[in-house]
């Protein structure tokens, strides 16, 4: 096991209410200040309190991606592994807890990446100690993947106890407040995920190119 996995991860500043330009921070999430002729949202005939509420909202989700960010990138850090390692070791975790037996094939689905890249991304996660390949009990064509012992210790107490902490803000809510969050949060995600926007094609030009 490498021991760089128990070193403590630098903590990150909390980012500036202004930058050096003089722009407020909170701007960047204000509708009016990203939108201003309201090419994007149709704001006729909305309450100046109803923008000032959903700006407000805007600024939340804002700040909460922000905190997410910091907390992985710290992870990243501590752990010494990038993002996609992360996912894969969160997710050999919740088999562990589960008692599902981890394969290569299920990771690849879950991380939605090739076999090949399966493959070495379990190599690297082999020769860091992370985890461990054995002969699936069932299955003579697969591979049984576990996360080994100290890492499962070292994410469980460190990233993973830093995580859990948003189930205490959503245990502070009513029950009525969590269906209205609950609906609030998937009613966003269905307008925000992409389905078939030309521009989001892989392949696609960007609008700087000629």
């Amino acid at each position: 096991m490498d021991d760089r996995v128990r070193e403590p991860a630098v903590p990150s500043a909390d980012p500036p209410s202004a930058t050096r330009d003089g722009l407020d921070s909170g701007a960047i999430y204000d509708v009016d200040s990203s939108d201003p002729r309201q090419t994007l949202v149709d704001r006729s005939g909305m309450a100046d309190e109803d923008v000032r509420q959903i700006t407000g909202i805007m600024k939340a989700l804002g700040g909460l991606r922000e905190a997410e960010q910091r907390l992985s990138e710290a992870s990243r850090r501590f752990m010494q592994l990038n993002e996609t390692d992360m996912r894969a070791l969160h997710y050999l975790i919740v088999c562990t807890h589960q008692g599902i037996i981890a394969t290569p094939g299920g990771i690849a689905q879950h991380l939605t990446i090739s076999s090949a890249s399966t493959t070495k991304l379990l190599d690297r996660l082999e020769r860091g100690g992370h985890i461990v390949r054995s002969a699936h009990p069932t299955d003579r064509r697969a591979l049984a993947i576990t996360i080994s012992p100290e890492t499962h210790r070292a994410a469980m107490e460190t990233v993973g106890r830093q995580q859990a902490k948003r189930f205490n803000a959503a245990a502070r809510l009513t029950p009525a407040e969590r269906e209205v969050v609950t609906r609030f949060l998937v009613d966003m995600t269905d307008e925000i995920t992409l389905r078939d926007e030309p521009w989001a094609k892989e392949g696609t030009h960007s609008a700087s190119t000629p």
